[in-house]
Protein backbone atom coordinates (compact mmCIF):
# COMPACT_ATOMS: atom_id res chain seq x y z
CA UNK A 1 0.00 0.00 0.00
CA UNK A 2 1.23 3.50 -0.81
CA UNK A 3 2.28 5.78 2.02
CA UNK A 4 0.08 8.72 3.02
CA UNK A 5 2.19 11.55 1.51
CA UNK A 6 2.15 9.88 -1.92
CA UNK A 7 -1.59 9.18 -1.72
CA UNK A 8 -2.24 12.75 -0.56
CA UNK A 9 -0.26 14.13 -3.54
CA UNK A 10 -2.35 12.08 -5.98
CA UNK A 11 -5.59 13.07 -4.21
CA UNK A 12 -4.62 16.77 -4.46
CA UNK A 13 -4.04 16.42 -8.21
CA UNK A 14 -7.39 14.66 -8.60
CA UNK A 15 -9.20 17.37 -6.65
CA UNK A 16 -7.62 20.06 -8.87
CA UNK A 17 -9.04 18.20 -11.88
CA UNK A 18 -12.49 18.15 -10.27
CA UNK A 19 -12.39 21.88 -9.47
CA UNK A 20 -11.23 22.71 -12.98
CA UNK A 21 -13.92 20.56 -14.58
CA UNK A 22 -16.60 22.12 -12.34
CA UNK A 23 -15.55 25.77 -12.42
CA UNK A 24 -13.17 26.64 -15.23
CA UNK A 25 -14.43 28.41 -18.34
CA UNK A 26 -11.92 26.16 -20.16
CA UNK A 27 -13.49 22.98 -18.75
CA UNK A 28 -13.95 20.21 -21.31
CA UNK A 29 -17.49 19.75 -19.99
CA UNK A 30 -20.49 21.50 -21.48
CA UNK A 31 -22.69 23.68 -19.25
CA UNK A 32 -25.23 20.86 -19.13
CA UNK A 33 -22.59 18.29 -18.14
CA UNK A 34 -21.37 20.60 -15.35
CA UNK A 35 -24.86 20.56 -13.79
CA UNK A 36 -24.65 16.80 -13.14
CA UNK A 37 -20.90 16.62 -12.52
CA UNK A 38 -20.05 15.01 -9.19
CA UNK A 39 -16.36 14.38 -9.82
CA UNK A 40 -14.10 12.27 -11.97
CA UNK A 41 -13.92 8.54 -11.42
CA UNK A 42 -10.57 6.89 -10.74
CA UNK A 43 -9.00 3.55 -10.03
CA UNK A 44 -7.68 3.19 -6.46
CA UNK A 45 -4.22 4.69 -5.96
CA UNK A 46 -1.52 2.03 -6.13
CA UNK A 47 2.13 3.06 -5.96
CA UNK A 48 3.20 0.08 -8.12
CA UNK A 49 1.93 2.13 -11.08
CA UNK A 50 4.50 4.89 -10.37
CA UNK A 51 7.48 3.85 -12.46
CA UNK A 52 10.95 5.37 -12.27
CA UNK A 53 12.75 4.16 -15.34
CA UNK A 54 15.52 4.90 -17.80
CA UNK A 55 14.32 6.89 -20.79
CA UNK A 56 16.26 5.69 -23.81
CA UNK A 57 16.54 8.29 -26.57
CA UNK A 58 16.09 6.83 -30.02
CA UNK A 59 19.02 7.14 -32.43
CA UNK A 60 16.62 7.56 -35.35
CA UNK A 61 14.01 10.00 -34.15
CA UNK A 62 11.53 9.47 -36.97
CA UNK A 63 8.58 11.73 -37.59
CA UNK A 64 5.29 9.83 -37.58
CA UNK A 65 1.74 10.84 -38.41
CA UNK A 66 -1.05 10.11 -35.94
CA UNK A 67 -4.68 10.68 -36.76
CA UNK A 68 -6.67 12.82 -34.36
CA UNK A 69 -10.18 12.06 -33.10
CA UNK A 70 -11.51 14.21 -35.97
CA UNK A 71 -9.30 12.57 -38.60
CA UNK A 72 -6.67 15.33 -38.82
CA UNK A 73 -3.06 14.32 -39.27
CA UNK A 74 -0.71 15.29 -36.47
CA UNK A 75 3.07 15.02 -36.65
CA UNK A 76 5.14 13.67 -33.78
CA UNK A 77 8.78 12.72 -33.33
CA UNK A 78 9.45 9.27 -31.87
CA UNK A 79 11.74 10.75 -29.22
CA UNK A 80 12.54 7.95 -26.77
CA UNK A 81 11.19 4.79 -25.23
CA UNK A 82 10.82 3.26 -21.80
CA UNK A 83 10.81 -0.38 -20.82
CA UNK A 84 9.35 -1.58 -17.54
CA UNK A 85 8.13 -4.74 -15.85
CA UNK A 86 4.56 -4.62 -14.59
CA UNK A 87 1.87 -7.21 -14.04
CA UNK A 88 4.39 -9.95 -14.88
CA UNK A 89 5.10 -8.55 -18.35
CA UNK A 90 7.95 -6.61 -19.90
CA UNK A 91 6.39 -3.52 -21.47
CA UNK A 92 7.67 -0.89 -23.86
CA UNK A 93 6.14 2.52 -24.67
CA UNK A 94 7.34 5.20 -27.07
CA UNK A 95 7.57 8.77 -25.81
CA UNK A 96 6.58 11.29 -28.45
CA UNK A 97 7.50 14.92 -29.00
CA UNK A 98 5.15 17.07 -31.06
CA UNK A 99 6.99 18.30 -34.16
CA UNK A 100 6.24 21.97 -33.47
CA UNK A 101 6.63 21.96 -29.64
CA UNK A 102 9.18 21.10 -26.99
CA UNK A 103 7.37 18.82 -24.55
CA UNK A 104 7.11 15.06 -24.19
CA UNK A 105 3.89 13.16 -24.72
CA UNK A 106 2.97 9.58 -23.75
CA UNK A 107 -0.36 8.39 -25.16
CA UNK A 108 -1.31 4.75 -24.55
CA UNK A 109 -3.99 2.08 -24.62
CA UNK A 110 -4.14 -1.00 -22.42
CA UNK A 111 -6.52 -3.86 -21.62
CA UNK A 112 -8.87 -1.48 -19.73
CA UNK A 113 -9.37 0.66 -22.86
CA UNK A 114 -12.97 0.70 -24.04
CA UNK A 115 -14.19 -1.11 -20.94
CA UNK A 116 -13.22 0.71 -17.76
CA UNK A 117 -11.37 3.54 -19.51
CA UNK A 118 -11.99 5.80 -22.50
CA UNK A 119 -12.16 3.95 -25.83
CA UNK A 120 -9.65 6.32 -27.46
CA UNK A 121 -6.92 5.69 -24.90
CA UNK A 122 -5.37 7.86 -22.23
CA UNK A 123 -2.35 10.10 -21.72
CA UNK A 124 0.22 10.34 -18.96
CA UNK A 125 2.84 13.00 -18.33
CA UNK A 126 6.55 12.23 -18.46
CA UNK A 127 8.51 13.80 -15.60
CA UNK A 128 12.21 13.98 -16.37
CA UNK A 129 14.49 13.47 -13.40
CA UNK A 130 17.67 13.75 -15.52
CA UNK A 131 18.69 13.28 -19.14
CA UNK A 132 18.02 9.57 -18.90
CA UNK A 133 15.79 8.99 -15.84
CA UNK A 134 12.08 9.65 -15.88
CA UNK A 135 8.97 9.12 -13.75
CA UNK A 136 5.82 7.82 -15.39
CA UNK A 137 2.99 7.68 -12.85
CA UNK A 138 -0.03 5.90 -14.29
CA UNK A 139 -2.05 6.93 -11.20
CA UNK A 140 -2.05 10.31 -12.96
CA UNK A 141 -3.16 8.93 -16.35
CA UNK A 142 -5.95 11.09 -17.75
CA UNK A 143 -8.48 11.09 -20.54
CA UNK A 144 -8.01 13.34 -23.56
CA UNK A 145 -10.51 16.21 -23.77
CA UNK A 146 -12.44 14.50 -26.57
CA UNK A 147 -13.57 11.88 -24.01
CA UNK A 148 -15.99 14.51 -22.63
CA UNK A 149 -17.37 16.25 -25.68
CA UNK A 150 -17.02 15.89 -29.48
CA UNK A 151 -16.03 19.55 -29.91
CA UNK A 152 -12.49 18.62 -28.82
CA UNK A 153 -9.91 17.18 -31.19
CA UNK A 154 -7.38 14.83 -29.61
CA UNK A 155 -4.33 12.92 -30.77
CA UNK A 156 -4.77 9.20 -31.31
CA UNK A 157 -2.60 6.43 -29.92
CA UNK A 158 0.26 5.01 -32.00
CA UNK A 159 0.18 1.25 -32.47
CA UNK A 160 3.44 0.74 -30.58
CA UNK A 161 1.80 2.20 -27.44
CA UNK A 162 -0.90 -0.45 -27.08
CA UNK A 163 -0.10 -2.56 -24.03
CA UNK A 164 -1.14 -6.18 -23.56
CA UNK A 165 -1.81 -5.69 -19.84
CA UNK A 166 -4.47 -3.81 -17.87
CA UNK A 167 -3.27 -0.57 -16.25
CA UNK A 168 -5.88 -0.21 -13.53
CA UNK A 169 -4.65 3.24 -12.59
CA UNK A 170 -5.67 6.83 -13.27
CA UNK A 171 -8.94 8.15 -14.69
CA UNK A 172 -11.79 5.91 -15.74
CA UNK A 173 -14.13 6.63 -18.62
CA UNK A 174 -16.67 9.44 -18.62
CA UNK A 175 -19.75 7.20 -18.09
CA UNK A 176 -18.51 6.48 -14.57
CA UNK A 177 -18.05 10.13 -13.57
CA UNK A 178 -21.65 10.95 -12.78
CA UNK A 179 -21.83 8.31 -10.08
CA UNK A 180 -18.89 9.47 -7.93
CA UNK A 181 -19.28 11.58 -4.86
Amino acid sequence: MADAPYEEKIERVRERYNKSFRNSPNSPLTAEQKLDFKGLSYFPIDEKFKIIVEMKKLDNQNEITILSSKGDERKYIQFAYIEFDLEGHKNRLTILKPSQHNYLFLPFKDKTTGNETYKGGRYVEVERLSDDKTVVDFNLAYNPLCAYDDRWNCAGIPEENILEIPLSAGQKKYDDYRSTA
